[in-house]
């Protein structure tokens, strides 16, 4: 185990992208071959958009990996963490920390992101994308991810996570957003039986529906278990789904410019509750 925990951390950063790729990749091809719906749109121009904030993303994210860097030595020399006052195998110590990473730094965020006015008005980069496919979850205004990361290390410093700990856990939410967000369709007793543990492709496009209450609900990463124990689990018939958001200008969601400007858009009216 700790073999192969070390891979992961010790994995240079053109495998993590050669990993990402690979993913989307796979996922392009599923949508090819057992497609949800038949969207008509410019595939390419819309990946063109969707990549366009990955590579934000990737800034973001390289920003970050520093800051995690430090504060996972921080914890560890400091013994700062609820995987210090414990003594388990090291696998289940990992269960633990994949548990309470997707519980904070997926989950409760994202639940956030939808409750709180400001942080939903970023968030909306993301839910304006009307041919949700694989690349959609790549699409995240840049503050948007801000907010994910310092959840992340909330997260980290809350368990005491080892780097390969993180490290792991990250690898293995690309592979569940690509899925989650890919425009494909399993057999109803397949797509159902993964959703009693995981996200399934069709219970994350109930998230992406135009309107509320299907929007605020299956806020789940790669564990479908938060959305059952909080009460936000939907599913249903995939084929009523509309994508894209009831507040904002729809026909502009490959308007780069229009979309980084979304947060900060007056004509656009949304109050979620919170502040």
């Amino acid at each position: 185990m700790e073999q192969f925990l070390l891979f992961f951390e010790q994995m240079p950063s053109w495998q993590k992208v050669t990993w990402v790729f690979t993913c989307l990749s796979f996922a392009f091809v599923l949508e090819a071959i057992v497609p949800l719906a038949k969207m008509e749109y410019k595939k390419l121009r819309h990946l063109g958009v969707n990549l366009f904030f990955l590579s934000i993303v990737f800034v973001v994210n390289f920003i970050f990996s520093k800051l995690t860097v430090k504060v996972t030595a921080w914890t560890g020399s400091e013994k700062i963490g609820l995987l210090h006052m414990i003594d388990l195998p090291i696998w289940v110590e990992l269960l633990i920390a994949f548990l309470v990473l997707d519980l904070v730094a997926q989950y409760f965020v994202h639940f956030l992101l939808h409750k709180v006015t400001f942080m939903w008005k970023l968030h909306m980069v993301h839910h304006s994308d009307t041919h949700v496919d694989a690349s959609t979850g790549t699409r995240h205004h840049p503050f948007d991810y801000v907010f994910r990361e310092i959840f992340a290390l909330a997260a980290i410093v809350f368990t005491g996570a080892p780097l390969a700990f993180y490290l792991f856990y990250r690898i293995s939410t690309v592979f569940f957003t690509y899925m989650s967000h890919a425009n494909i369709s399993l057999p109803l007793w397949l797509d159902k039986g993964i959703s009693f543990v995981f996200i399934s492709p069709n219970m994350h496009k109930f998230h992406h529906h135009v309107e509320r209450p299907w929007t605020d609900s299956n806020y789940g990463n790669v564990f479908s278990i938060w959305d059952r124990i909080f009460g936000t689990y939907v599913y249903g018939d995939p084929k009523q789904i509309e994508y894209g958001l009831d507040v904002v200008d729809n026909s502009r969601d490959e308007d780069i410019m229009y979309q980084l400007t979304l947060p900060i858009n007056k004509d656009i009216k949304t109050d979620r509750g919170f502040f």
